[in-house]
């Protein structure tokens, strides 16, 4: 079977570890793995791994530019003859709407966010099949499009236990990581992703100044790439740091690949989204690293963070519930974290059901 996977880009961010992940697996079950993208640093991986990228702009928005981006898609769909088209995203799940109408390959659509509700956002329902990344995006578009719940199956995304797992680390990393940024007894708290408003580092921030009262060496230790078209915001999240005194608590390190070993050194990891996540990779990725979670209480990481259990919940925006969860979290050990994952989160159980609904599809 020859499966295409299409997506904007290949940076950083859990839809796009998804997709390399998934393509990496296929190619080892001996399935032929295509993805198709704009391109960025994961692109050369989706090789690595012995699958094929092909490089398209099926990323930019620019509706005078669609149509003959629809046509190039087309050639390249006819050209490979696949078994199955596969878009993560809307902008490639518009292309392959037009370009597969004559085609008529078995399309198969992720609703991985909690997306507008418009028709732009709508085509994400158009797949023949619709996989939902959680409980809580399958209620959301079954609400808002009336989604046949016949064609909807939730498939979590699966956590790599073997990247992700204590006892396989780059020990060299973690060494001159701890040593480059001064992390030698220091509490480390840590936030993992890109640079968006949606991330609510401002919330994160001022919750380490807050902790610092409690915890003298605290670090919060921001790891994520800043796009160009969110410079602004990061300045402006620079200059808060430096507003609270807060220069030698406050780490941005930019994108980093060696994400396992970070969590691994982490005391506690933070997610304080403001959108609802419609999964929560990293707090998954995290748990399985036996470090647990602080996230905001709302949408499908509360599958993934248990109160007390795997971890803390705190309300969006509230930077004094969040300092409150950090201090917490330095004076109450949880314990069981990468088994709570291992029995419900794993790659394995994601690239089954994957497959099952490519067969179904055929």
């Amino acid at each position: 079977m020859k499966i295409i996977q299409l997506l904007p880009e290949l940076n950083e961010g859990g839809v796009e570890r998804g997709v390399v992940d998934l393509n990496r697996e296929l190619i080892l079950r001996g399935y032929e793995s295509i993805v198709i993208s704009a391109g960025g640093k994961l692109a050369s991986q989706i090789n690595l791994d012995g699958g094929t990228h092909i490089a398209l702009d099926i990323c930019s928005k620019n509706i005078f530019t669609f149509w003959s981006r629809k046509n190039k898609l087309q050639k390249i769909i006819k050209y490979l003859k696949p078994d199955i088209l596969h878009a993560r995203s809307r902008v490639p799940a518009w292309l392959v709407h037009y370009a597969n109408k004559t085609l008529k390959i078995p399309f198969v659509t992720t609703v991985h966010g909690f997306n507008s509700v418009s028709f732009y956002s709508e085509v994400m329902t158009y797949g023949d099949e619709v996989i939902c990344v959680s409980g809580a995006i399958k209620d959301y578009i079954q609400k808002n499009y009336n989604t046949n719940e016949n064609k909807i199956i939730v498939i979590p995304r699966g956590i790599d236990l073997v990247k992700f797992n204590p006892n396989n680390l780059d020990l060299n990393f973690i060494d001159n990581f701890s040593q480059e940024y001064n992390l030698i007894n220091k509490y480390i708290v840590t936030s993992v992703g890109r640079i968006t408003q949606l991330k609510d580092i401002e919330t994160f921030i001022k919750a380490i100044g807050k902790a610092k009262q409690n915890i003298p060496n605290i670090i919060g230790l921001i790891v994520g790439g800043v796009r160009d078209d969110k410079q602004e915001y990061f300045n402006s999240l620079k200059a808060l740091v430096k507003s609270l005194n807060l220069e030698e608590n406050i780490i941005f390190t930019g994108s980093q690949s060696k994400v396992a070993e970070i969590y691994n050194i982490s005391n506690v990891v933070i997610s304080s989204s403001k959108k609802p996540e419609t999964f929560g990779r990293s707090a998954a990725e995290a748990l399985s690293m036996n470090t647990p979670v602080i996230a905001t209480n709302h949408g499908g990481i509360l599958d993934i963070v248990k109160q007390n259990k795997t971890g803390w919940l705190f309300e969006i925006e509230d930077s004094n519930e969040l300092s409150n969860c950090i201090i917490e979290s330095k004076d109450h050990k949880l314990v069981n974290l990468r088994k709570f994952v291992e029995e419900r989160f794993t790659l394995d159980n994601m690239v089954d059901k994957t497959i099952e609904v490519y067969n179904k599809c055929k």
